[in-house]
């Protein structure tokens, strides 16, 4: 990715301040509508969705797909467990980890929730004004940006 230098009415620090507002108030709209509409917010879909799609997910998974420390991916995959979406397996290689599966209540609840979150995603992104082209254009920028910075490319 080239780099646009400063002095050419970009600044970096306005980026990344750009950034964090958006993601902000796009995660606190989508998690509002989402537990209007489901009773379950994003913060536990993450969790959900990692599960069903990294095979053999163990909380350092979660911990490494979403970014978040072990101490609340733990209490995370706690509360699905609680809750009856996630199991947990005894890695038999390992006896201190275990394996993490939807049940099928997570699954459902997966099956459920996805769909709203697509289609509330795609209005309020619509809903700026941004055409879909620069969009998927801003989509593909940011999937680079993010695999960079967790593979370390990014120092």
């Amino acid at each position: 990715m080239e780099s646009i230098p400063a002095g050419d009415g970009f600044e970096h620090a306005d980026l990344v301040d750009d950034l964090v507002r958006v993601e902000v108030r796009l995660y606190t709209l989508l998690d509002a509508r989402l537990r209007a509409a489901h009773g379950h917010g994003l913060g536990r879909l993450d969790v959900l969705r990692t599960v069903a799609e990294v095979p053999d997910c163990r909380v350092s998974d979660v911990v490494r797909r979403l970014g978040i420390t072990v101490g609340a991916a733990s209490k995370a995959v706690d509360r699905q467990v609680r809750d009856g979406l996630v199991r947990r397996t005894a890695n038999p290689e390992d006896g201190r980890s275990s394996f993490l599966a939807l049940t099928p209540v997570g699954r459902q609840v997966l099956d459920e929730v996805l769909p709203t979150l697509d289609h509330e995603a795609a209005a309020l992104l619509r809903g700026t004004g941004a055409p879909d082209d620069d969009l998927a254009h801003l989509a593909r920028v940011l999937v680079a940006v993010r695999r960079a910075l967790e593979t370390g490319r990014a120092t």
